[in-house]
């Protein structure tokens, strides 16, 4: 008699306890051939019971087994148990021809390989019980009966997949491998398992596993919640059907696949196991700490495992939060607003949008869970965070009368962890401050201003004049390129006009312009405009000029005086012509050197252009700024904040001082929160707190982009030259050797003195070697970079367009602009910090005429900021500053009001290296600054030896052909 069994390891297994000889091939032929080596453990039945016994049998390949066992095989000469393997294997058969196959991807022997199995489903696993039901016993001694049938079935699934699906040659590479069962070349893990997804989309007839979370009902619980019970109910649901429960003693089939199901999602959330149980049915029963848990964590655990998990109707995850209620209408307020102006305010306590009252306050304080029934609902919410939010507010209920000033400092200074502020109301004149949806008091445009405002450019200007009349200062923030220069012009064109009100001119001005009558401005002169007395603007060098140009077009009737150069007035001179001025400009390095000549000016105003020159506030002329006395302070920055929030706070104390608190507290309240540890507590503090005193507009904001072409910005990437790479190799590996045993700063010094040596080579090996070379060797390109230069120049040439080019290395720029020059047959001016200011001003005059040169390059400090380029419409870093901010400030010399054609900006780094590898972390610093958040460069120091040398590693592909 001839006997069979499957074993994992080694296939079917033939052996017999008489010869065989009366079966017809393949059968047949394998066994007159076989020699019957393979040893193996069977079960065999005698007088005395069943024992093991070790026989010889013969091992057969999945592929020769599926031949055998598909043919006919005779009872008289074959055993129960080998019929029985006939029998699986017929069904295999079965399934193929019904088209239940799929192919998969399968990694074997080092190689991928593409096999045919079944689809799987509710059908197939009930077949695949069955079987394992009716398994004899002789073949259970190679293991478990499930998981026996599963290795027989997938490895007969493929032979007989391949001698009964015929499919044609094909050159897609998956089919050419399954059809000729070759290796998959191209084979991996995310294709197979795109493949198996596939497959599981096809088991549709499976119903699939809905966890139903109840809560308690009293039976299994109590009213407390932190003992409570909640029912878990195992649910089945069939495609377009409701979930409906598994009894115990239903349909077996259904608890099969519900029992199966389960142990899936119990070993995808552990905590689901070694719980209590209905007795009557498979629901399960959770303790509160096990159900805020798997609300919290288990659902996505589940839902990765393809499990459902509903939750009851009147359950919601809430978040606490803060609120503030400010009333500036108390009676003592009456005649005082701004920062001395009394108000009156309240905290509250919220659980999503729900308010809570004192009495649940109180319940919190109390409870015990992170799960509570508040007005009906079950929400979930951390209680500990909620108790001390609560407590805080309990705290802080006395709403007598304060300054305005002492209220902002309870704001910097109060904190709950993890409850950051959502939301500051207020009535009276301080809603004009904390209400940002609230619109300021509108200001009808300047009669003498020689210009259109732009919606958003009102605004402006009735911000700044609301915040001058209240005494208040302030960050003007847009975008570089919007217009924060017409809008302080026309605020000091506003009030010029308005300090005429009481003499009858304007009045009579507006009706013979305009036709009618414009109503006076009821408020007292000194109340509407300020004390009487210049306004003193300090500016970068660069843009003294465009200050003047702009004050002479758009406010020609403002008196404006230049406070520079080397015979420039003192004493009784200077005190005449400040004077006689409305607007006196000047730059941050003479308000240093001047202070004492400009600090004894009694100023109505001073305003800070590009005031992220005093981003850091030990510098002297940071110093010198705070130091000037003066009614309002305005400062102007499209960047106010570029690396690190101290750079806020620094601005800030010169516009609003003390708002913000030392440095030291400042650090401690807010810097270290927010940029190490990203605490929303501080970042809302901080919002709310800094929010009425800076007015900050994107170009992106929709009132905005209207009004302005489309910027498109790209990356440009150019390979190494052979030198640049030997050179670029060479700088790296000195880097390392330097500090393998550096610490401190010698250790950072030699990291950013590497980075900026690399940024040298990638620019040109002329430019590193600072050895006045040529740029070109033997007519070929010595820098890839610049030969992507001349490409991309070429074609904006060609179109008739302009373009700016921006370096960060004047060095640099000096041999470049000549190359240009002569290699296009123009001129190119270059715009950088030695330029004298009246060369200055006419390159920028030269350039922004119809006739003007296409080209010009630019040092990103000079050129970065200021100045309006709009003739070019076309931008192109050539060496990367690594900060956002800065290249956006640059980029809008030709990207701002009065650019009508779309821009275009190229950004150039180098394939493989650090430029390309810190491009692509650019984006993770921008999300730091939009949050008020950045870390510089100074972040790369920190790094490990390793994670240098991965950063600043030469790649493969860095050098061109």
């Amino acid at each position: 008699m001839l006997h069979g069994l499957w074993s994992p390891r080694s296939g079917l297994l033939l052996w017999h306890d008489s010869p065989v000889t009366a079966l017809s091939d393949p059968l047949g032929g394998v066994l007159r051939a076989s020699k019957f080596r393979h040893r193996a453990e069977v079960l065999v039945t005698g007088p005395g019971g069943s024992v093991t016994e070790q026989v010889r049998a013969h091992a057969m390949a999945p592929s020769a087994a599926a031949a055998c066992l598909r043919q006919r095989l005779p009872a008289e000469v074959v055993s129960g148990d080998l019929r029985f393997l006939a029998h699986v294997a017929h069904g295999v058969e079965r399934w193929v021809r019904a088209g239940r196959v799929v192919p998969e991807l399968r990694r074997e022997d080092g190689q991928w390989w593409v096999r045919w199995r079944l689809v799987g489903g509710e059908r197939q696993r009930a077949w695949l019980a069955e079987l394992a039901a009716a398994m004899p016993q002789a073949l259970r001694v190679a293991g478990r009966p499930g998981a026996l049938l599963d290795d027989m079935v997938t490895e007969l699934t493929d032979p007989i997949a391949r001698a009964l699906v015929g499919l044609p040659d094909s050159s897609h590479p998956l089919l050419a491998a399954l059809v000729g069962d070759v290796p998959l070349e191209g084979g991996s893990y995310q294709l197979a398992e795109v493949l198996e997804r596939w497959r599981a989309s096809l088991t549709g007839d499976e119903p699939d596993l809905v966890l139903r979370l109840l809560e308690p009902d009293g039976e299994f619980g109590t009213v407390d919640e932190s003992v409570a019970l909640w029912r878990l109910e195992v649910c089945l649901r069939i495609t377009g059907e409701a979930p409906k429960t598994v009894p115990l003693h239903g349909d077996p089939n259904l608890v099969r696949i519900a029992v199966e199901k389960l142990g899936e999602a119990q070993r995808a959330y552990p905590r689901l196991r070694d719980l209590p149980s209905d007795p009557h049915s498979m629901d399960l029963l959770l303790p509160t700490e096990v159900v805020v848990d798997l609300v919290a964590h288990g659902a996505h655990a589940l839902q990765t495992a393809g499990v459902r998990l509903l939750l009851p109707r009147a359950w919601s995850i809430a978040e606490p939060t803060m609120r503030l209620r400010v009333d500036s209408s108390v009676p003592a307020a009456e005649s005082t607003v701004g920062m001395r102006g009394l108000v009156s305010y309240r905290w509250e306590l919220a659980l999503g949008d729900t308010v809570l009252t004192a009495a649940e306050m109180d319940q919190l304080v109390r409870g015990k869970s992170d799960l509570v029934q508040l007005r009906g609902e079950w929400v979930q919410a951390d209680h500990k965070v909620l108790a001390a939010a609560a407590r805080y507010v309990a705290a802080h209920t006395d709403d007598s009368p304060i300054t305005f000033a002492d209220m902002l400092g309870e704001i910097a200074s109060g904190r709950v962890e993890q409850v950051p502020i959502a939301e500051v109301t207020a009535s009276g004149w301080a809603a004009d401050l904390l209400d940002h949806t609230r619109e300021p008091e509108p200001v009808a445009p300047p009669i003498g201003l020689k210009t259109q405002l732009r919606p958003y450019q009102e605004r402006g200007l009735a911000w700044l004049a609301t915040m001058s009349r209240m005494g208040l200062g302030g960050i003007l923030a847009d975008d570089m390129g919007l217009g924060k220069t017409i809008q302080v012009l026309a605020l000091l064109m506003h009030e010029r006009e308005a300090r005429s009100v009481s003499d009858g001119v304007q009045v009579s001005l507006r009706e013979a312009r305009r036709g009618k009558s414009a109503l006076p401005d009821p408020r007292p002169a000194a109340e509407q405009a300020g004390a009487e007395g210049p306004t003193l603007l300090v500016c970068p060098m660069s843009v003294v000029g465009n200050w003047q140009r702009e004050a002479e077009r758009f406010a020609p009737d403002l008196r404006v005086w230049v406070h520079h150069g080397v015979g420039r007035r003192v004493g009784a001179e200077l005190d005449e012509m400040v004077a006689a001025a409305d607007l006196v400009i000047t730059t941050y390095a003479l308000l240093a050197r001047d202070i004492e000549e400009l600090g004894r000016q009694q100023w109505d105003r001073v305003v800070l252009d590009e005031a992220q020159h005093i981003k850091n506030s030990g510098t002297r002329q940071a110093r010198a700024a705070r130091t000037l006395p003066a009614r309002h302070r305005l400062a102007l920055t499209g960047t106010p904040v570029e690396n690190r929030l101290e750079e806020l706070r620094s601005i800030m104390d010169f516009a609003m001082p003390k708002v913000l608190g030392s440095p030291q507290s400042f650090r401690a309240r807010f810097a270290v929160p927010i940029e190490r540890e990203h605490d929303p507590n501080a970042i809302s503090r901080l919002r709310w707190l800094t929010q009425p005193f800076v007015l900050r507009r994107v170009k992106t904001d929709p009132a905005v982009i209207s009004d302005l072409p489309e910027k498109m910005e790209m990356t440009v990437r150019a390979n190494l030259t052979v030198e640049q790479a030997a050179l670029y190799q060479a700088v790296v590996e000195d880097m390392l050797a330097k500090i393998r045993d550096a610490k401190g700063m010698a250790r950072k010094g030699a990291v950013l003195g590497a980075l900026t040596r690399l940024k040298q080579v990638c620019n040109h090996p002329a430019h590193f070697l600072g050895d006045g070379s040529g740029m070109l060797h033997r007519g070929a390109h010595r820098s890839g970079k610049l030969a992507l230069v001349e490409d991309v120049l070429d074609a904006v040439l060609a179109d008739g367009e302009r373009a700016l080019l921006f370096t960060q290395f004047r060095e640099f720029g000096e041999f470049v602009a000549p190359y240009l020059a002569e290699r296009f047959g123009t001129d190119v001016p270059f715009l950088h910090g030695g330029v004298p200011k009246k060369k200055r001003d006419s390159m920028v005059t030269r350039f922004q005429q119809q006739d003007g040169p296409p080209l010009m390059l630019l040092s990103l400090k000079a050129g970065g900021t200021g100045l309006n380029l709009t003739a070019a419409n076309h931008v192109v870093h050539l060496d990367r500053w690594w900060n956002p901010a800065v290249e956006n400030q640059a980029t809008d010399r030709a990207f701002r009001i009065g650019q009508q054609r779309n821009v275009q900006v190229r950004k150039l780094v180098c394939v493989d290296t650090i430029e390309e590898r810190i491009d692509e972390m650019i984006n993770g610093k921008r999300h730091l600054a939009d949050l008020a958040v950045g870390a510089g460069e100074n972040w790369i120091t920190e790094l490990s030896t390793d994670e240098l040398r991965d950063l600043f590693a030469l790649g493969a592909a860095a050098v061109g052909e």
